[in-house]
């Protein structure tokens, strides 16, 4: 490469211009300016902890350091992975910077985090590091004078919201067995593309059948008393309702230790059918056992609960959107 500078030089000199040399970054690490262009993203499995992106990546520096002997930190498949380099040897720009790139075809792991699910929001991570020159010697810094996506990007199921690319410092606590090397510092590149599910996907693809659940379990309040049999019908369809809607989102999400947001939800309408089943029989109890209590005088009652019950069910609901 230096041969390549030289000759650059001795060309402008032929030329008639003065010779610029780029500087080599002897005082401090060499910085690199690194821009990143997002073609595609696609496949994003949530079960596989994975997303395909296609995109382009390039350089800018000054120094005698080569930048693009890179590794993606988080990449897998290595098989399928492709990187297709711009230029064979760095261009020298008229400012005189170093400048070279490659377009990156490649699966990605990301950990979805899905405590928020259906409002979950994450931040897909393309993380890149040179796998030669420490910390101490080179140094990656964002280019933020461009764009990061395509124009037209789209992410079926998902809301674009950002992107962004920072630099950050991977520290090896190891030498890989080698007791002669010590752990070392390397600069890292993450670009980051903040995506969320769109909220009608919450409102009506999962909120509005168990609402409509609810109310129909609601509804054996508002049957007289003395048809007991259609009012205990109602909540117990409600709940095996319930079980069905709740299976069919989970299926679609991997195996996790914890609640999401949804099952939370879910455990709210749980508690609320089984307070209308607790309520179904106690009025029935009452309309057995005693002729004081008139089927006119619980039904005005328990439509008054049915009413109170779903207040109470919607600000639940609400607070564990907020708060949850």
């Amino acid at each position: 490469m230096r041969q390549f500078f030289f000759i650059s030089a001795l060309i402008g000199l032929l030329m008639g211009g003065a010779p610029s040399l780029p500087a080599f970054g002897n005082n401090g690490p060499q910085k690199v300016y690194t821009g990143i262009y997002l073609m595609n993203v696609y496949d994003l499995d949530v079960n596989e902890y994975s997303f395909y992106a296609d995109f382009y990546l390039w350089f800018k520096w000054k120094g005698e350091r080569d930048p693009t002997n890179i590794e993606f930190v988080n990449s897998i498949e290595k098989w399928g992975f492709t990187q297709t380099m711009f230029h064979d040897t760095a261009l020298v720009l008229p400012d005189g910077y170093f400048y070279n790139g490659m377009r990156v075809e490649g699966r990605f792991y990301y950990s979805f985090a899905l405590s928020r699910f259906p409002l979950d929001r994450h931040s897909l991570d393309i993380r890149l590091e040179n796998i030669i020159h420490p910390m101490d010697s080179l140094v990656y810094v964002p280019d933020t004078s461009t764009v990061f996506l395509r124009k037209d990007l789209v992410i079926p199921g998902w809301t674009i919201e950002k992107s962004s690319i920072t630099s950050h410092v991977n520290f090896y606590q190891t030498g890989f067995g080698d007791s002669s090397q010590r752990a070392d510092r390397f600069s890292n590149s993450s670009f980051h593309l903040v995506i969320s599910r769109p909220w009608s996907y919450f409102l009506l693809k999962l909120m509005l059948p168990l609402i409509v659940v609810i109310c129909a379990s609601l509804g054996s309040l508002f049957i007289h008393p003395v048809y007991i049999d259609a009012r205990t019908s109602l909540p117990i369809g409600g709940l095996l309702s319930c079980v069905f809607l709740q299976q069919a989102y989970s299926s679609a999400l991997p195996d996790v230790g914890y609640m999401v947001l949804m099952d939370k939800i879910y455990l709210l309408s749980y508690v609320l059918i089984a307070a209308v089943m607790f309520r179904l029989i106690l009025a029935g109890n009452m309309l057995a056992s005693s002729a004081e209590h008139s089927g006119e005088r619980i039904l005005r009652r328990d439509k008054m609960l049915a009413i109170l019950f779903f207040m109470l069910f919607m600000i639940g609901t609400l607070a564990l959107v907020v708060f949850a």
